[in-house]
């Protein structure tokens, strides 16, 4: 017999009995039907326009600007906005009581966006932060590495890793009619319970331990070699300190002080402020990015172990039962605004792309006041040409009324 998952979106949990759910009868279950559908239209509404803006300014921009980076930085926009078109059907779902209106068709696409965004979301974000780590801790030797060719062949190879993750629940997800609620829900059917651990151990290992590792391992080497060289320049301005007190100083010597020597730049004199300035706001972008991969995601995984550990017969018990099916959303909300906050972090928080998000608003801005000037001139002549035919109309009719009274 097939086994489905609960009345979650997304979560692999089996069906509970009438029996466990009677059990559980005395804990208070989360409002989930009124409570998930309006941070769902948030997430989707915040969503949609920080993607969308990403989106267009790497889009649009030259082809010398589209570096490693920013490819992979396209294409983890481009994946979250298709995983949150769909959001909307999701908020409906959860509001209806976990009744699916929209057909066979849209449940199948709905779930494989959702599962595709899960995985291609998280490799990117693994894809960039290796590139990354090159970048910062080998600049010389990883040029040749970090061709965008290169980089546009990784993605390609990304897409149809996911795409082979998310192919089984694709295949799996159906409507399905559920008699004890009375209506139809957008479920998993698993053909056994094989399925269902593959699945979800693949979720989590896949999905987020692994890429969870070498995310880790790429900003501790990027935040040792980051702390390694700012306490360079710190040790460097601290010597030079003391050799200006010195005893062998003008100011303990006695001598007259010497002009300084004529080979100092004093273009040169703040760089190390900045570049050490510059090093600190990229150490703290990357705490930031790997602190909202963990909170954002770490819950959602948690709830699964547990489901398989339940579907083992590992745990039992009401906490358990009440864990798994009302936190289940809960956490998919925070796993989902993942895809809110990426463009914040990756694209957002840069200076290059706020000036170019700057240039494209403004060429916009031009391009809407250039359109509004012919427009208004347009109008003006023709509110010329209109006038000038209502002075003719009035001499024409002047001239008939003296020829009228001429003739009488």
């Amino acid at each position: 017999m097939a086994s489905l998952n609960d009345s979650s979106l997304f979560n692999a949990t089996e069906m509970l009995s009438n029996d466990s759910l009677d059990l559980c009868s005395t804990w208070t279950s989360v409002p989930v039907t009124t409570v998930i559908p309006p941070i769902y239209s948030l997430i989707c509404v915040f969503g949609i326009v920080g993607n969308a803006l990403a989106v267009c300014v790497l889009a649009h921009g030259s082809a010398s600007r589209m570096t490693v980076a920013n490819t992979f930085m396209l294409n983890l926009c481009v994946s979250d906005l298709l995983f949150l078109l769909t959001l909307p059907l999701w908020a409906v779902y959860y509001s209806q009581g976990y009744s699916w209106t929209f057909g066979q068709v849209a449940c199948k696409l709905s779930g494989a966006l959702l599962h595709l965004n899960l995985y291609a979301s998280i490799f990117f974000i693994s894809c960039m932060s290796m590139d990354r780590y090159l970048a910062i801790v080998y600049p010389l030797r990883s040029q040749s590495a970090r061709d965008p060719k290169r980089a546009r062949l990784t993605c390609v190879l990304v897409w149809v890793l996911a795409c082979a993750c998310a192919a089984p629940p694709l295949v799996l997800r159906d409507t399905h009619y559920l008699e004890h609620l009375g209506m139809e829900a957008c479920v998993i059917i698993y053909p056994d319970r094989t399925w269902f651990l593959t699945l979800a151990l693949m979720k989590v290992l896949v999905a987020f331990l692994l890429p969870l590792l070498v995310i880790s391992c790429c900003y501790c080497a990027i935040g040792r070699h980051l702390l390694a060289d700012t306490g360079l320049v710190r040790l460097k301005s601290q010597s030079r300190a003391t050799m200006a007190r010195s005893p062998e100083s003008p100011e303990t010597s006695g001598k007259p002080e010497r002009p300084p020597t004529p080979c100092v730049n004093p273009r040169t004199s703040g760089l190390k402020p900045q570049k050490s300035q510059g090093l600190e706001r990229v150490l703290w972008t990357v705490v930031a990015v790997v602190l909202a991969f963990f909170l954002c995601w770490f819950p959602f995984h948690c709830v699964t172990f547990l489901d398989i550990l339940v579907a083992e017969g590992l745990l039992e018990g009401c906490w358990v039962t009440w864990t798994i099916r009302n936190l289940t959303p809960v956490t998919l909300c925070l796993g989902f605004s993942n895809s809110a906050i990426n463009p914040v972090l990756y694209c957002f928080m840069g200076h290059h792309f706020r000036g170019r998000l700057g240039a494209l608003s403004k060429g916009l801005c031009a391009c809407l006041r250039a359109q509004g000037q012919e427009h208004g001139q347009k109008r003006g002549s023709f509110s010329t040409r209109l006038s000038s035919f209502s002075r003719k109309l009035s001499d024409l009719k002047d001239l008939a009324i003296v020829e009228a009274s001429a003739s009488a």
